[in-house]
């Protein structure tokens, strides 16, 4: 917009820039709502990635409760040994893992990404505040700079107009002929005085004016430029930030593929080292009896004593000839026999109750020899630790005979003597209890070569014929007497026999390597006759599990021993399967 003034013949055109100011202040707005959309939506990610976390700590929290629920809360002894339940344990411990791996990657999630939006998103808050406060700073000037050019501006127009007015009234006055002259003369001096205080107004309107279009220079080519470019550069610098965890998302999650793969190849693992066959010889050894299967019934014939008829000389359809032939009267049932066929019929029926005793007779022979067993190795525990507190009292015994000043000698042979008689009836219960066992042991080999005899074509193969030295499911169970194949304890199996592998290792010829085998896990073999080995070494198989639960295997310097057949990964040769 502008204006014309005319004033002493000269035209004067002042002009009025509204309309670029306004724009300066609607671009000054945009990039306001610019920038805070730019931290709402920095602040809505953060948001999202703290769901996503909470999502993860609720899912690895999930999951190990799920582990917990399910992991079994017996002893280790207590546990089953098959197959299946070891894969699915092992199962849960790899899941138990992956549920770690989730916590790792919430953790990262929490620190690398929400806690680093939620940080910058504060800077960034007080960045741009700072920045809008030196641009309403700046506009505030220009407004003020812009009224006082305005202000006088309209006062420069009043004292143009007052100006106007005396100049009509003087050239009435001094056209009337009628006016006197202090009545001209006064007008005349109005009219100076107002054009005097026009051109004084004119002067300070175009001062302020030329003082207005140099700040507005300023506001437009420097300051808001310079604020404007903060703006960008806070925004740029947000995008960026934006783009980096973006990325530290991505890498929380990818950091975690190597481990979390693993924990699956375990559980695929696992899952093919289910052995349905092992299992089903775990459930055998546990619930075999010893018992012989029962005879036939003898034909019962109640007809011998009636007298015969003259029709047709037979009675119950048998013929006469026939009973002439057989001379005598048939065989009568031996009571004995049906009684002990009786008591033989609870294997396939409801078995009868029977109270326990000392010696487990009340047990079917398989079973009994087991617990009897089972005794035995616990009583010599108890004895090893009554050996080993006799030697520790007999070595302080010792030192108080040489050093008087540190103890009596004398008030130690009380407990020392108890120690003792503790030892004896120890030895005898295991005497008692091994002479129980050996009863057992050999009704079973008198049954087995029975058997053996009568089902020769029938025979089981070669170590697998007896029950000892099978592995079972309990691992103090396991026992080996000298007239038996020595095999290796379990690991954790109490005294082992320091010359229990002797006769199997003084060969002076070595056997032939039959096969190999991967470590699956690493062994220690703490006892006499088991092999070291760590995971995946490959050792060389010379003689297979017997039925045991142990492999004889060759290490590649030729160190021979038994490691446990389920920690070894076996591959036989074709040509060497079953030697």
């Amino acid at each position: 917009m502008s204006r014309v003034y005319r004033h002493n013949g000269l035209d004067e055109t002042l002009m009025i820039p509204s309309g670029k100011l306004a724009a300066a202040t609607d671009q000054f707005d945009n990039l306001d709502k610019h920038t805070q959309w730019g931290i709402d939506f920095l602040e809505r990610y953060a948001k999202f990635v703290k769901e996503r976390l909470d999502i993860e700590q609720n899912y690895a929290k999930q999951l190990r409760n799920l582990v917990k629920k399910y992991c079994p809360k017996r002893s280790k002894d207590e546990e089953p040994r098959f197959t299946s339940c070891l894969s699915f344990y092992s199962i849960l411990n790899e899941l138990n893992d992956y549920a770690g791996q989730r916590e790792v990657v919430a953790e990262e999630m929490a620190h690398k990404v929400y806690g680093e939006l939620m940080r910058y998103s504060q800077d960034l808050k007080a960045e741009r505040k700072h920045h809008l406060q030196e641009g309403r700073k700046a506009q505030q000037y220009l407004d003020h700079s812009w009224k006082q050019m305005d202000n006088s501006k309209r006062k420069f127009e009043r004292e143009c107009k007052e100006a106007e007015k005396s100049q009509i009234n003087f050239d009435r006055l001094d056209n009337d002929i009628n006016a006197t002259k202090s009545e001209v003369e006064k007008a005349k001096a109005q009219l100076y005085l107002r054009t005097h205080m026009a051109d004084e107004s004119k002067n300070e309107y175009a001062a302020q004016l030329q003082n207005f279009n140099a700040e507005q220079w300023k506001h437009f080519n420097n300051a808001i430029p310079h604020i404007f470019k903060n703006l960008q550069d806070m925004d740029e610098r947000r995008t960026v930030k934006l783009g980096e965890t973006y990325r530290s998302f991505a890498e929380a999650e990818r950091r975690v593929i190597p481990i979390v793969s693993k924990c699956l190849e375990g559980m695929v693992s696992a899952a093919k080292a289910v052995d349905e066959r092992r299992d089903a010889s775990i459930v055998v050894e546990s619930f075999k009896s010893g018992f012989d299967p029962p005879g036939d019934f003898p034909f019962e014939d109640f007809s011998q004593n009636l007298s015969r008829t003259g029709s047709d000389g037979t009675i119950s359809g048998t013929p006469k000839g026939e009973r002439e032939r057989e001379g005598a009267p048939g065989p009568r049932p031996d009571p004995k026999h049906m009684s002990r066929t009786k008591n033989k019929l609870w294997l396939f029926g409801k078995k009868p109750k029977a109270p326990s005793l000392e010696d487990f007779s009340h047990l079917p022979p398989e079973q009994r020899r087991k617990r009897l067993q089972q005794r035995i190795d616990e009583l010599s525990k108890e004895l090893q630790k009554e050996m080993d507190q006799r030697d520790a009292l007999n070595k302080m015994k010792d030192v108080y005979e040489k050093n008087p000043q540190m103890g009596d000698p004398s008030s130690l042979q009380p407990k020392i003597s108890e120690t003792i008689c503790n030892m004896e009836k120890l030895r005898s219960e295991i005497h008692k209890n091994e002479t129980w066992l050996s009863e057992v042991e050999g009704k079973q080999s008198s049954r087995g070569d029975r058997r053996h005899s009568a089902d020769n074509h029938h025979h089981t193969p070669q170590g697998r014929e007896s029950p000892e030295g099978s592995y079972t499911e309990d691992t103090s169970q396991e026992h080996h007497t000298p007239h038996r194949r020595p095999g290796p304890p379990q690991p954790g199996n109490p005294n082992p026999d320091p010359h229990e592998f002797d006769d199997e290792f003084d060969d002076d010829d070595p056997l032939p390597v039959i096969g190999h085998c991967k470590a699956l896990y690493s062994f220690d073999g703490q006892n006499e006759g088991t092999l070291v080995m760590a995971e995946d070494e490959v050792l060389y198989i010379i003689e297979e599990d017997k039925g045991d639960g142990w492999t004889r295997a060759r290490k590649q310097g030729g160190e021979e021993g038994y490691v446990p057949t389920s920690y070894v990964e076996i591959t036989l040769e074709k040509n060497s399967k079953g030697s």
